[in-house]
């Protein structure tokens, strides 16, 4: 398939776009307000055709691509317009400079079934691709830091600051690197050249691993230097843009001796890299990409991941914002579990290993929650609630004083789960809070209300929207306001139907047995309940629907 494409502005960096496109066969076609810049491209091939207006090369059919390269500002309105032209799109970075936008662009771009880039370069970059190769392969052990500097005495804009033309780079590889985004963010910086456009800025980020990363840029340096670092624990390395040797590994490690540390370094290694220039790299990959129709590595939601964080450190820039994240950097180093940054955390608590707690959700202290829970978003653990292992607690559950949860508990969204009988605003009943008791491995469901003073039973089955006000045994379905036992469910969630001679029912979906071994007492002969499931039956493969 022939691939034309035609390359928007002719500027500081369009040009090499023109030349690298000319180069790989397939430059069409360069529009530029300025006619100057068709002097420069006759230089290049006078047989390329030159246009200063933007809709000419929309409608040329000839026309299958447009690549970007005009200032930031502008990015939004071309890629818009190209993409509802039915043009695939190469935008340099950024990909807009509202996030906002940016989500309307991959949003087009997706309905359209078109190809939309963004030229995160570093990325195509052979020393970044094989310091990409070892990161996964774990050559440099566990990554504990990066940073990068991006400093020059170079071009210097009005149109943007330093933080949105040197920065998208740093960030497009840290993400590549590392395989998650940051959960908290933050940048200090200063103008001394053009008022309120940052020359200099140093951003920090903290990833959900506990990785942190920071990237100073600047273009009021003495010297050029592109350098990235990444600090692991069993080697380092740096990516030196600028030197012969662009990357290389160090050994070095820490010796403890009579309980001191001491550093020991190690000779570097240089690491052997493909001699290819990145952006040729990177505009074959688009070429390749409108040909294949294949996911561009740096696509339009790639991009946007980057415009949110570059938008995140621009609100720190501006507006002084400090991180929203209540739990210090150490405190999250030291802890085994994860907190969405708008989580709040009251110590001292106790959170175990495994656990995650996501939006707007507040732990309270004196709270004891076990491993490998889940809190979703916009819960509330009150003081001295205590939560056993693999509890899953979904959107908008507010757990209170009084309530004791054992392991693998399932609280459906919206459920009320209740600590005063008989409430009044006017009276108060702080010291006397009522225990309710939800068993091992039981499940309330959606919008139901457990009513204080009661003990769900293990394995029990509360159905949604039922009203609780009565102890339920072990394995009862409950359903109904007041709620009523309705049958029996299986440990796997499924009625227990058709006993046989012997009084015998059969889960459909685990095949263990079930069986009445005295009026209103249900056990199950093939496991004990206390006993997690088999590795082979942890994992719902078969739909309800298909068991009733």
């Amino acid at each position: 398939m022939t691939v034309k494409i035609s390359v928007i502005g002719m500027g500081y960096w369009g040009k090499n776009l023109v030349r690298n496109f000319h180069q790989l066969g397939v430059l069409h076609s360069v529009c530029d307000s300025d006619i100057k810049a068709k002097e420069l491209l006759k230089q290049i091939d006078r047989e390329v055709v030159f246009s200063t207006e933007y809709q000419s090369v929309l409608a040329d059919k000839q026309v299958q691509a447009v690549a970007i390269a005009t200032p930031a500002v502008t990015h939004f309105q071309l890629a818009k317009a190209a993409l509802e032209a039915g043009k695939d799109v190469f935008v340099e970075k950024p990909l807009s400079i509202e996030v906002e936008e940016g989500d309307i662009l991959v949003r087009l771009g997706a309905e359209r079934k078109l190809i939309l880039m963004v030229g995160h370069i570093l990325q195509y970059h052979p020393a970044v691709i094989r310091l990409k190769e070892l990161v996964e392969q774990g050559a440099l052990g566990q990554v504990h830091y990066l940073y990068s500097n991006r400093l020059s005495m170079g071009k210097i804009r009005t149109e943007e600051n330093i933080l949105w033309s040197f920065a998208p780079h740093d960030i497009s590889v840290m993400l590549a690197l590392l395989g998650e985004e940051p959960v908290q963010v933050s940048c200090q910086g200063g103008a001394y050249i053009s008022e309120e456009v940052a020359d200099v800025t140093v951003s920090e980020f903290l990833f959900p691993s506990g990785v942190r990363g920071h990237i100073f840029v600047s273009w009021l340096h003495p010297f050029k230097e592109q350098r990235l670092v990444v600090v692991g624990s069993e080697k380092m390395a740096v990516f030196e843009d600028t030197a012969a040797d662009k990357l290389k590994l160090y050994h070095h490690r820490i010796e403890w001796k009579n309980r001191v540390p001491s550093a020991v370094k190690a000779a570097e290694e240089v690491v052997a890299i493909e001699d290819t220039e990145p952006l040729k790299n990177e505009c074959a990959h688009f070429i390749d990409c409108v040909r294949s129709r294949k996911t561009p590595l740096t696509d339009g939601v790639e991009g946007l991941k980057v415009l949110k964080i570059l938008a995140q450190c621009q609100m720190a820039l501006k507006d002084s914002i400090k991180p929203v994240s209540t739990v210090t950097f150490s405190e999250q180093k030291k802890r085994k579990y994860f907190a969405h940054p708008t989580a709040v955390i009251d110590e001292p608590c106790e959170i175990g290993e495994g656990t995650k707690i996501w939006h707007f959700s507040h732990i309270m202290k004196g709270a004891k929650i076990g491993r490998k829970c889940v809190l979703g978003q916009n819960c509330n653990v009150d003081q001295n609630v205590v939560i056993g292992d693999n509890v899953k607690v979904q959107n908008n559950v507010s757990i209170y004083s009084g309530l004791e949860i054992e392991d693998d508990v399932f609280l459906g969204p919206s459920c009320v789960l209740t600590n005063v009988t008989n409430p009044r605003s006017q009276v108060v009943r702080h010291a006397l809070y009522e225990k309710t008791l939800l068993k091992r491995g039981c499940t309330i469901g959606a919008n139901s209300t457990i009513v204080c003073g009661v003990t769900i039973g293990r394995y029990a089955f509360i159905a949604a929207g039922a009203v609780v006000v009565k102890d339920a045994p072990d394995y009862a379905l409950m359903m109904g306001v007041p709620a009523r036992q309705a049958g029996w469910m299986s440990r796997h969630g499924h009625i227990l139907r058709n006993p046989d001679a012997e009084g015998i029912m059969l889960c459909p979906e685990s095949g263990f047995r079930y069986k009445e071994t005295e009026p209103g007492v249900i056990r199950c002969l093939d496991l004990d309940e206390d006993q997690p499931l088999p590795e082979n039956l942890s994992a719902g493969k078969v739909y309800y629907d298909d068991l009733k």
